[in-house]
């Protein structure tokens, strides 16, 4: 087949940021403890980049031992060789893996008032940024807390509110009431900065929802290809893009873990966008790994682009199953898909159908393809 074209070539771009959100007790499992929490930002990009951490003191873990979804997206890189680009979007801790730099500071406390004072400015040159970058952008996120700021920032834009969360069990009470404060330290109402994404990033979001939704606005209008490859914060950047005045398809790639939350409505949220959605299920009840077990149970459903990263494996070869599982054997067999793939054309909201990737059914016996695509 012939070679794809450098245009047609996927680059993950992988935006790593803070809040100071994140200091809120409870409300997210990226980081063992408050302080590592700071790191988990710049170690993730170092895990994508190298393979491991180089600056940063340890490989993120939540509070149980579940590990970071950058494992996850690192082994899919280390398949199919795409390239990287990381944006700083504000980290509050230095990285040893080579990044962008956009001018944007870590994002302050959503309880008070315009916590990323900056988000016009760093809108503006990741805009720049997304118009120039080349290739297939699909485009995950980092920032512990990220989930609370995206929630606020539907909420400004009077937006369906629901949101996942890096927690088994969705602390949506205190997300709410989170957002509740902010909306008052901002004066802002419910729909409040409909039509002004500016405001709405200034006044209730981060910087690194900021600068996704500035990729996306340069990017599309320079009819470069771009995946969401995230959950409900890159549906969050989605209707940012949307309030911008960005009408043509989008296109979201997360996994089941967060598509079955009932929390976070994914399809309801991303059907009034106008967001086509691709679910890959990564499979990882299926291990007997103690730290897969805790990704089973719910934690770290997404993050670092782990559901953009399945979703390129389940289109190339040999198989996703290869990834999850290690090499295939002599006679490979791969797990059964429970859903088919469907596609349509999106067009500004207006709901196109889901699309399923690969999602393991309950037994492994269909055999494997053993020939290469490009």
């Amino acid at each position: 087949m012939p070679e794809s074209t450098t245009a047609d070539r996927p680059r993950v771009v992988l935006v790593a940021g803070t809040t100071a959100t994140a200091t809120v007790e409870g409300l997210s499992a990226a980081g063992a403890d408050p302080d590592l929490a700071r790191h988990t930002p710049s170690a993730d990009a170092e895990l994508l980049v190298y393979g491991d951490t180089v600056r940063t003191p340890a490989v993120p873990v939540s509070p149980t031992g579940c590990p970071t979804p950058a494992v996850a997206t690192r082994a899919v890189r280390e398949r199919l060789e795409f390239p990287v680009t990381v944006v700083d979007a504000g980290l509050a801790e230095p990285t040893g893996a080579p990044t962008v730099d956009i001018g944007a500071r870590p994002g302050g406390d959503l309880r008070e008032a315009e916590p990323v004072l900056d988000a016009g400015a760093v809108f503006e040159r990741a805009r720049e940024l997304g118009s120039a970058l080349p290739g297939h952008l699909v485009v995950g996120e980092t920032i512990p807390g990220g989930t609370t700021t995206a929630l606020g920032v539907l909420a400004a834009l009077g937006e369906r509110e629901a949101v996942s969360s890096s927690l088994p069990d969705n602390p949506i009470e205190l997300k709410r009431r989170v957002v509740a404060e902010g909306l008052d330290a901002s004066g802002l109402d419910r729909g409040g900065a409909a039509g002004d994404p500016e405001r709405a990033l200034r006044s209730m979001g981060d910087p690194v929802l900021a600068v996704v939704a500035g990729l996306v606005v340069g990017a599309t209008g320079s009819d470069t290809r771009v995946t969401l490859a995230g959950g409900t914060q890159l549906l969050a950047a989605s209707a940012l893009a949307r309030h911008a005045g960005v009408d043509g398809a989008l296109d979201l790639a997360t996994t089941a873990c967060v598509a079955d939350d009932p929390s976070a409505d994914v399809d309801a949220l991303a059907t009034d966008l106008g967001v086509e959605v691709t679910v890959t299920d990564p499979g990882f009840g299926r291990s007997d790994h103690p730290s897969m077990a805790r990704f089973a149970a719910g934690e770290a459903k997404e993050g670092v682009g782990m559901g953009g990263a399945l979703a390129l494996a389940d289109r190339a070869a040999p198989t996703t199953a290869q990834i999850r599982w290690g090499p295939a054997p002599s006679n490979p067999r791969r797990p059964r898909s429970s859903a088919s793939s469907r596609s349509g054309g999106a067009t500004a909201r207006a709901r196109p159908p889901r699309r399923w990737g690969w999602r393991p059914g309950p037994s492994a016996t269909a055999t494997a393809s053993t020939s290469s695509s490009s």
